[in-house]
């Protein structure tokens, strides 16, 4: 299959979807989050204090939820599959998280299924005492490094790549507990934010790249630590600063030590942070989440202006963009698609009839907006396109004059292999069709993506340096920051076994 497929479309009402097209069922097909992490050391409330935490980081995982405690001499583990509301709301199992010390972890999987074993924190009893860990985040050489302590005789209780790091610790013949979790992280690639807790520390960490966030905070002198400043303000902790990538700072009764025991990187953090996951009101790497988003807004309206008559984000990732759009270009902004909160992920349907209604449970158009306008959706990415048909069809349907798309970042041509998940690359829309193909397959009357060039000038920069980049932007350009060991060596694997079967 091409990068620019050359075929006819008929209008998408009209035509069965291509196989690699076709709704799986979810609510939609955008970016799933990845994880979130949370830690607290030294104080009275810190279960409570790190199930609010992890309610402010709902957004980066909803599958599962899990704390793990200390109180001096024992560890307390709670885990579970779901929402933390539907399960640390209550007063009896915090109750059972004794202790000063805890941290806790919000899940999506990106890797390993979604069963209870893979919940996080992972806890287990090594030499010198307890160890839990939680990490947001993917390894890219966790398979080969997996494979390498299986063989050794390591034992895996999960399908998580965040065993993997618990094994290396555990292996480690380092004397102290941070020398050996330095080794362990000295072997693993990719993209991670830690937080791990023993029977004497709350230790952080962050990827030499600075792929994924964390965060310091203190509250009535106890040290936090989160993956976005917006669990720091539930509890009302005071933002210290951001970890730096490759730091690993140690928490004890002494105060706060900071190791660096990595060679220094060009820095560079992940742009979708800023177009999608982060929480609008966090603040990443010194920015305002939602003014980068307007800002996009903003250049892409600069970029490819059209006449309309009104401005509509696609809720509610797209509003901050769509409100950026709207002030440069001086078209009104309206709400003409209005979103259903309290729907989860979308009941699995039993005719196609019922599915192709599904989307209704959760965007709904707001007729009076849209009938006889001109209208410019603004969304913050495309993915498979799947969703983009459904919505573009409800503004026709709602009376819609004309329909145009702009989305606030590139065109999506590559997978991710550092903590969100993508679909594989001949699922991604972009990856498949040139501009005008993936136009007459959402069935707009135009379409356009920010550039590149245009996404760096909202952050701040004047360009993408093509020999530097200053971001992780790999989804857009192919451009991976760091090697992909167990990918590369999953390609060989078939090709080789490929030429057997020529053979």
């Amino acid at each position: 299959m091409s990068d620019q497929m050359q075929l006819p479309f008929p209008l998408p009402s009209q035509a069965p979807e291509p196989a690699y097209f076709q709704d799986d069922g979810m609510d939609d097909d955008k970016l799933r989050e990845e994880c979130g992490v949370f830690g607290v050391f030294g104080h009275n409330d810190a279960a409570a204090l790190t199930a609010l935490g992890l309610h402010a980081l709902q957004h980066r995982g909803q599958e599962a939820a899990g704390i793990v405690a200390y109180d001096g001499e024992h560890f307390h583990s709670e885990r579970r599959l779901g929402l933390v509301g539907d399960h640390f709301s209550s007063a009896k199992v915090i109750d059972r998280l004794i202790g000063d010390a805890a941290i806790g972890h919000v899940r999506y999987s990106t890797t390993g299924e979604t069963i209870l074993r893979n919940v996080q924190p992972l806890f287990a009893d090594l030499w010198g005492g307890g160890f839990a860990v939680a990490h947001n985040g993917n390894l890219t050489n966790a398979i080969t490094l997996r494979n390498e302590l299986v063989r050794d005789g390591a034992i895996f209780q999960s399908t998580s790549d965040t065993e993997t790091i618990l094994q290396l610790v555990a292996r480690s013949r380092k004397p102290r507990v941070v020398e050996r979790f330095v080794e362990a992280l000295s072997q693993i690639q990719g993209a991670y934010a830690l937080v791990a807790l023993t029977n004497k520390k709350l230790i952080g960490a962050r990827d030499p790249l600075g792929i994924r966030p964390l965060v310091l905070g203190k509250l009535a002198g106890a040290p936090i630590l989160a993956s976005e400043t917006v669990a720091l303000d539930i509890i009302g902790a005071q933002f210290v600063r951001e970890i730096e990538p490759g730091e690993i700072v140690v928490c004890t009764k002494e105060g706060i030590e900071s190791i660096r025991p990595f060679p220094q990187q060009r820095v560079r953090p992940c742009v979708f942070e800023y177009i999608y996951f982060a929480r609008p009101d966090s603040v990443v790497g010194g920015k305002s989440v939602y003014n980068v988003r307007k800002r996009l807004g903003q250049e892409l309206a600069r970029e490819s202006a059209v006449e309309a008559d009104v401005v509509i984000p696609v809720p509610d990732s797209g509003v901050p963009a769509a409100i950026g759009y709207a002030a440069e270009s001086g078209i009104p902004f309206e709400l003409g698609i209005i979103r259903n909160h309290y729907v989860g992920r979308t009941f699995i349907e039993p005719t196609q009839h019922i599915r192709q209604l599904g989307v209704k449970l959760k965007h709904n158009a707001n007729r009076a907006i849209v009938e006889g306008k001109r209208i410019i959706l603004v969304d913050d990415s495309v993915v498979r396109g799947t969703t983009s048909i459904k919505i573009v069809k409800m503004m026709y349907e709602a009376g819609a004059k004309e329909v145009h798309m702009r989305v606030a970042s590139p065109p999506i041509t590559h997978s991710d292999f550092y903590g969100i998940d993508t679909p594989e690359r001949e699922q991604l829309l972009a990856s498949n069709y040139d501009l005008e193909g993936m136009r007459a397959y959402i069935g707009v009357d135009s379409l356009a993506f920010i550039s590149v060039d245009g996404l760096y000038r909202a952050m701040g920069f004047t360009h993408r340096d093509q020999q530097n980049p200053q971001l992780t932007d790999h989804c857009f350009t192919g451009d991976y920051p760091t090697p992909l060991t167990d990918r590369d060596g999953e390609q060989r694997t078939r090709q080789l076994s490929l030429l057997a079967e020529i053979a």
